[in-house]
């Protein structure tokens, strides 16, 4: 809900307290909420971590489970990277609480705003200038010896890897309860359209837009002929099944944050999730400039659409002019010295 029974809005603020850019970042947010009429509010633990560092008592916040539940939040801010929005996508996940994130890490591909835009993400919020969108999560269940060993979730990907470097695992992929391949590999990772651009990018998978409604495999350094990344219907059913003939165990990674143990004999099976995952967005910029911009696609001499002038082209191609050719020096000298004619 937006506002709380005493009429205050309040600003979930979560960050990396072991950084020391992330904790400045986090009193320069509160400040700004607490100028603009909106209250700020954080865990427990990182108002403590902030207050015990030197000059961080005066930080003035409600606490989380305290003071407030997750049904009295309007917005959760986080400030760091991709890891922390997936930290906390733990604790919003399943409640009504929206995900607005500013980046403080490197590439930040679910963040929203760059820490120099601190000032002018405040007052997007204040004006509650942002949409909300809502991001697909996976179900991701561990089966062994007919058994559900686990229950799990993920918003980017849940992956299947070789818990012994030295050693591939063997595997077999299935879709809908139909094999597709076995094969030896270091892993396969199952991911959604979020986390497309992420572990599964890094394993050769091909890049999702978030509109779209589908799950993604994609198999890590594999030794077969087929074992292309698939893209399968959002009610589609995954799986990876370690196999026994050979005694290499597996390990379950979800969001590399979450992690199950996979002896020969496992059986990992990823459904879409019921719950999604909710992110605030500030701008209306379309997928594909954000792809460009995080990746820094080369786009140079792009002109747009035919007959559309509204889109500024970019700068042409650069137009390569005479090239002049240098013949390199010759060896012209015989391989040989002269001399007599030697024996054939």
């Amino acid at each position: 809900m937006d506002v709380g029974e005493d009429g205050m809005r309040r600003i979930l603020v979560l960050t990396h307290t072991g950084r020391t850019e992330a904790v400045s970042v986090a009193l320069e947010a509160c400040e700004l909420l607490r100028a603009n009429g909106l209250t700020p509010v954080m865990r427990a633990d990182e108002a403590a971590e902030i207050r015990a560092n030197q000059n961080c008592d005066h930080l003035d916040v409600e606490v989380l489970g305290q003071d407030v539940g997750l049904n009295g939040i309007e917005l959760g801010m986080v400030l760091g990277g991709d890891g922390t929005i997936l930290r906390t996508a733990e604790l919003v996940r399943g409640s009504s609480v929206a995900l607005l994130g500013v980046n403080l890490g490197h590439v930040g591909f679910l963040a929203e705003s760059e820490k120099a835009d601190l000032e002018s993400t405040v007052q997007a919020i204040v004006q509650r200038n942002y949409t909300v969108e809502e991001r697909m999560t996976i179900d991701v269940q561990v089966f062994s010896g007919g058994q559900r060993r686990a229950h799990t979730w993920a918003l980017n990907e849940a992956a299947v890897e070789k818990a012994e470097r030295e050693r591939m695992v063997e595997v077999v992929v299935e879709v809908d309860a139909r094999p597709i391949s076995t094969f030896g590999c270091d892993g396969v990772v199952m991911a959604t359209p979020t986390g497309s651009t992420a572990y599964a990018f890094s394993a050769g998978g091909p890049v999702v837009w978030p509109e779209v409604e589908a799950l993604v495999m994609a198999p890590i350094s594999a030794h077969a002929l087929f074992a292309r990344p698939l893209v399968v219907a959002p009610t589609s059913t995954m799986a990876v099944e370690i196999l026994t003939r050979t005694e290499a165990r597996g390990v379950l990674w979800c969001d590399g944050r979450r992690t199950v143990d996979l002896p020969p004999g496992s059986r990992v099976e990823v459904t879409r999730s019921s719950h999604p995952v909710r992110l605030a967005r500030l701008t209306h910029t379309p997928f594909s400039e954000r792809l460009v911009r995080k990746f820094e696609l080369p786009i140079v001499g792009w002109r747009g659409p035919a007959g559309d002038a509204s889109q500024p082209a970019t700068s042409e191609t650069p137009v390569v002019g005479h090239v002049n050719v240098v013949e390199p020096p010759r060896n012209v000298a015989p391989l040989l010295p002269e001399g007599p004619e030697l024996p054939r």
